[in-house]
């Protein structure tokens, strides 16, 4: 059986391709390969609105049942890519079915990382998929103490809604500051201000080693001092990998991702997009290109890709990259980047009144917009971002 376009992965950036191929008007055969047997669904409620049962599973879905059939795309759901042939056009799958395409496109997302050591122990959680959140919320609801290790996007959200429902949290971070990567030094402290205010345990600076089990269950984690932080649910949210163990010998270029070049295109016939796509790679000088973790970056590199396969794309594919979270009362958007060393300008509202937005720049120039419960206003400030020429990633 041969498809005109074959898209591994029906999450964000998967069904962007689908439905940009469509939207131009594409009639050809498209198909759409997920392991899991859910319909299409957002993740970033997972470790908010669903976690704290605000919404049911259902609400999560990026569309209802008669909008997929609208589509006209063939859902092989509950079955997953298990092997490449470049060049032959072949995708295996996991139950040892073979389908043929014209064009592919790779959207397999990540595989959450783990402690080292016992990952049998109960109470014991990961987050990256609705089966994650619903099991990591019933554990919640019978809790009274919760480590969650990793004070990154992730973690800090899941720390937030665990506090929200009563329970004791301590949120456990090797680096000095939560969410560095992201804000810096001087917006983390903030963001640690903002947790400690709501009652949360912090511990920066603090590695940990491993967990602690008892008849099979975990009750600890041990950090790298000896310590031990007493748990009866523990969430790793210590960053992802992509899911692309299974691409290996497929003749494909991998490096912590799929390498693409300026178009996400991996191969002739092949592109990829999403969390495991690194654009940008190759060319001269051996760039190692860029890797996006961000919902906004699946879909808006799902279109452009769809543009692309139908030879209507306008030059290379160069986004402005876009986070947000929402952490208690707070949300916090960030446009472009806070590079190490970068300096942090507050030009409209305050850091004690909690309600702000700051500038970042590096050499006088602006690289970054970073808005703190203002919404508008970091809108308009984007603007500024849009148009300088700093706002490139270096690939």
């Amino acid at each position: 059986m041969t498809v005109d376009v074959v898209i591994v992965g029906a999450s964000a950036g998967g069904l962007a391709v689908a439905e940009g191929l469509r939207r131009r008007g594409f009639t050809g055969s498209v198909a759409l390969v997920d392991a899991e047997p859910e319909l299409p669904y957002d993740r970033p409620p997972l470790s908010k609105q669903v976690l704290d049962g605000r919404w049911a599973p259902e609400r999560t879905r990026l569309r209802t049942p008669a909008e997929l059939d609208a589509l006209g795309v063939d859902l092989l759901l509950g079955r997953r890519a298990a092997a490449l042939d470049v060049r032959r056009h072949h995708l295996t799958l996991g139950d040892g079915g073979v389908l043929g395409y014209r064009t592919l496109v790779l959207a397999p997302g990540l595989h959450a990382r783990h402690l080292p050591g016992r990952r049998d122990l109960a109470g014991v959680h990961t987050l990256r998929t609705l089966g994650d959140s619903l099991a990591l919320r019933a554990d919640l609801l019978s809790a009274r103490r919760v480590v969650v290790v990793g004070a990154g996007v992730l973690g800090c959200e899941i720390a937030a809604t665990a506090r929200g429902l009563g329970r004791e949290v301590t949120l456990v971070e090797p680096a000095a500051r939560p969410m560095l990567r992201l804000l810096g030094p001087e917006l983390g402290a903030e963001i640690a201000r903002l947790h400690e205010d709501q009652g949360v345990r912090l511990l920066t600076s603090t590695p940990v080693t491993g967990l602690v089990g008892e008849a099979g269950r975990a009750v600890g984690v041990r950090t790298a001092s000896g310590a031990v932080l007493p748990a009866d649910v523990v969430v790793v949210a210590v960053g992802g990998r992509p899911a692309t163990d299974w691409l290996a010998g497929g003749g494909l270029a991998l490096d912590d991702g799929v390498a693409c070049d300026d178009h996400c295109r991996a191969a002739d016939d092949v592109y990829a997009v999403g969390d495991a796509a690194r654009f940008g790679a190759g060319g001269c000088g051996g760039r190692r290109g860029v890797r996006l973790e961000n919902r906004t970056n699946a879909t808006e590199q799902g279109l452009f890709v769809a543009a692309h396969v139908l030879g209507v794309a306008p030059g290379p594919y160069d986004p402005l990259p876009y986070v947000w979270t929402d952490q208690f009362h707070v949300r916090i958007q960030v446009y472009g980047a806070v590079p190490e060393g970068a300096a942090v300008r507050i030009v409209e509202g305050s850091v004690p009144d909690r309600k702000f937005v700051a500038h970042v720049e590096t050499d006088g120039r602006l690289v970054g917009v970073v808005g703190w419960n203002s919404p508008g206003r970091t809108r308009t400030a984007r603007a500024l971002l849009a148009v300088s020429a700093s706002t490139a990633f270096p690939r």
